[in-house]
């Protein structure tokens, strides 16, 4: 697995898997509903055929004795009633002669229909010569057509949405293998980075600790010191690539570490670079904190919030350092972070200034590690105002 994979779905991948996802759950809702609704539809057409022939078949028989009711008797108290119906006569107005229906309203633009689980028939009576009335049939639906089709649908509609997230599955992996190939290749380009940069930076740094600054004039000091600033600045870089590539095969050995110590051993790591940048360094610190931690990750996590205060600090700016038992805060005045991108700055690959250089890769590291010791990160930060971050533990 690679390093950005072991990381889980930075912030470029998921918003677009999401995207996508949204997208493609609302249309296989529609399809579903579409294809539930037709079923629906189709399933309530046929059960209306099926009255509509049994009444139709029902018509034949009761019509003669309506008729004969027409021209000999309409007594309403002998109007004929059908054994397998509730009937009902209606004028040319649509207004109602007789009627045993269990509604008044009737809808004559309608043949047959459904309406408050019953069915009615309209039979129009002038073709069979008894002038402008309408025949109502009416019964009861007893509902188990939709019982049948809510079965059906679920069943259905299941295997339908089984079939529909497979198909989305690979649609997903279709759409984000560039994605994932162009990450692979970030990866491999890292891996080839830090093999390539680990001879010449110590080959730099050993030669720049062996000589005699005593010895030198001060213009030749000074570049030296511009040298090792920038060596000891991709150093950090190279052992930040390296962590993020290599820290599953990494030995881990945690220890009670005195956080102090190694506090004073990393400020004094960046001390040429806090001077250049004519930062003023606030230490407000206890002797002994300590943490069960590996050392390398516990400086990985401090040389990361110390070289991001340094980098994105202003000139003449400040740092405060904070250590007590359970907390560690480094807080700087420089340049701060949009709101839009607090949530954001512990992705991989994600930068708040990408006029700065970097890779965007040293608070992905820390959040990294403080997840693994169950440690508590907090950002504070305001544009041209500065940021806070606190590092807090049991």
């Amino acid at each position: 697995m690679s390093a950005t994979n072991a990381s889980g779905i930075n912030f470029a991948k998921y918003r677009t898997l999401k995207s996508f996802l949204i997208l493609y759950g609302v249309m296989s809702v529609l399809i579903l509903a579409l294809l539930g609704t037709l079923y629906f539809q189709y399933s309530k057409a046929l059960m209306l055929s099926a009255h509509r022939l049994a009444m139709q078949l029902e018509s034949e028989s009761y019509v003669p004795k309506l008729k004969q009711w027409l021209e000999h008797d309409r007594n309403l108290s002998t109007f004929p009633k059908d054994l397998a119906y509730t009937t009902a006569l209606y004028g040319y107005d649509h207004v109602p002669i007789v009627s045993r229906l269990h509604t008044v309203s009737i809808n004559f633009k309608e043949n047959i229909y459904l309406s408050n689980d019953h069915v009615y028939l309209i039979v129009p009576l002038s073709p069979y010569g008894m002038g402008e009335f309408y025949l109502i049939f009416e019964t009861v639906d007893d509902g188990l057509w939709q019982q049948q089709t809510l079965e059906i649908t679920l069943i259905f509609g299941a295997v339908l949405f089984v079939m529909l997230s497979g198909v989305g599955y690979l649609l997903s992996r279709l759409i984000l293998r560039p994605m994932n190939e162009a990450i692979a290749l970030l990866d491999d380009f890292i891996k080839d980075t830090t093999h390539e940069l680990n001879t010449p930076i110590s080959a730099i740094l050993t030669n720049i600790e062996s000589l005699e600054s005593d010895e030198l004039p001060p213009s030749a000091l000074k570049k030296i010191k511009r040298i090792d600033i920038a060596s000891r600045t991709i150093s950090t870089l190279y052992d930040d690539l390296t962590y993020l590539v290599l820290n599953h095969d990494l030995a881990v050995q945690d220890t009670r570490l005195d956080l102090n110590l190694l506090l004073q051993e990393r400020l004094e790591y960046f001390r040429h670079r806090i001077e250049q940048k004519k930062v003023a360094v606030q230490l407000s610190v206890d002797s002994e904190v300590t943490l069960l931690i590996d050392r390398t990750k516990a400086t990985r996590i401090i040389d990361n919030l110390l070289s991001n205060a340094i980098k994105y600090n202003r000139m003449e700016g400040a740092i405060s350092i904070t250590l007590h038992p359970g907390v560690l805060c480094i807080e700087d005045n420089g340049i701060g972070i949009p709101d839009s991108m607090i949530e954001r700055v512990f992705e991989r690959y994600t930068r708040a200034d990408k006029s700065v250089g970097g890779f965007g890769i040293g608070l992905n590291i820390v959040a990294m590690i403080a997840k693994e010791y169950a440690l508590e990160i907090t950002i504070e930060s305001k544009e041209k105002v500065g940021t806070k971050i606190c590092i807090r533990w049991k």
